[in-house]
């Protein structure tokens, strides 16, 4: 049984340090257990509470959970002025957030960059994650490229270095076409000015470059938690083939298939509420056994003048 929307409260923003110091943004928002979303390349936690491009997730997933989502490092309202991007400094940001908030034991899903990330998390903390959930996302970002997707990916680095600071949403459009092509003109709009509110254009370059290391193909047959993979089958950013692998990997894991073009399901499309009820039934057990709760306090004083 999901929550009623009204009895939701308003997002808490908070801030924690990772092991390196950087300063880390998160948010809480909703009720029933903990869900934490080890967070995609793009995001502004709160740009992204009234989007229309990804609100429906906000509000639904509140429904069904306690959300703990973050903005990485170099990103959305954590610390821009960073250097290292490394697996192993996003590693240790996932490990910050989740001992800061509070919750003893969680769901952790991984969202596309963010699912070698969660996987690692869980080997190495498998007393704390209770389930694992994965949205478009892999578990090896090179293996299964072609020489055209590499060609493509190449010609990304200098096209960010050129148009991702500009006013002009041109270049942009170009990686907003590619996440949500079914979009409307004021989602694509929308998702155009994510990008340059989210993060700089060397930050941008560096993350990518990162991104495309990242492996974890060896730890997949570590996990022995129960495990559903969601993926659109036309997603054009992570390919559908990326998901078959990851969740051939997983003991047990159970792969669903969203009926959509888009990595980014939009509200109004046939796969949402497939995705809305495949989590709402795998979060079911966590459900009748946790009694977590949005922590109580607000935000510092000090955290109000950082957030402005």
């Amino acid at each position: 049984m999901k929550w009623a929307a009204s009895s939701q409260p308003p997002q808490q923003i908070k801030f924690c340090n990772a092991p390196d110091g950087v300063r880390i943004a998160y948010a809480v928002h909703g009720r029933g257990p903990a869900l934490l979303i080890s967070t995609c390349w793009l995001s502004h936690l709160q740009f992204d509470w009234q989007s229309p491009v990804w609100r429906h997730f906000l509000i639904e997933l509140g429904k069904i959970a306690t959300v703990v989502r973050f903005d990485e490092r170099g990103h959305g309202l954590s610390d821009w002025d960073v250097t290292d991007h490394s697996f192993e400094a996003r590693v240790g940001d996932l490990e910050a957030v989740a001992d800061a908030a509070g919750f003893s034991t969680f769901a952790l899903m991984g969202m596309a960059q963010g699912g070698p990330v969660s996987v690692a998390y869980a080997v190495r903390h498998p007393e704390r994650v209770t389930r694992m959930l994965f949205y478009g996302s892999f578990s090896n970002a090179g293996r299964l490229m072609t020489a055209e997707d590499r060609e493509l990916d190449d010609a990304f680095e200098p096209m960010i270095k050129a148009g991702w600071a500009r006013p002009d949403s041109t270049f942009r459009r170009v990686f907003t076409s590619l996440m949500i092509p079914a979009a409307t003109e004021e989602q694509m709009t929308w998702l155009d000015d994510l990008q340059r509110m989210a993060t700089s254009a060397s930050t941008a370059v560096i993350a990518r470059q990162q991104r495309r290391q990242s492996n974890v193909d060896e730890l997949l047959g570590e996990l022995r938690v129960p495990t559903l993979v969601l993926h659109a089958t036309g997603d054009r950013m992570n390919r559908f083939e990326f998901r078959r692998e990851l969740a051939s990997g997983i003991a047990g894991a159970r792969l669903v298939a969203l009926p959509s073009d888009n990595h980014i399901v939009l509200q109004d499309e046939p796969a949402w509420p497939i995705f809305v009820d495949e989590v709402d039934r795998f979060l079911e057990e966590d459900r009748r056994t946790s009694n977590a709760e949005p922590l109580p306090d607000s935000l510092s004083e000090r955290e109000l003048q950082v957030l402005q």
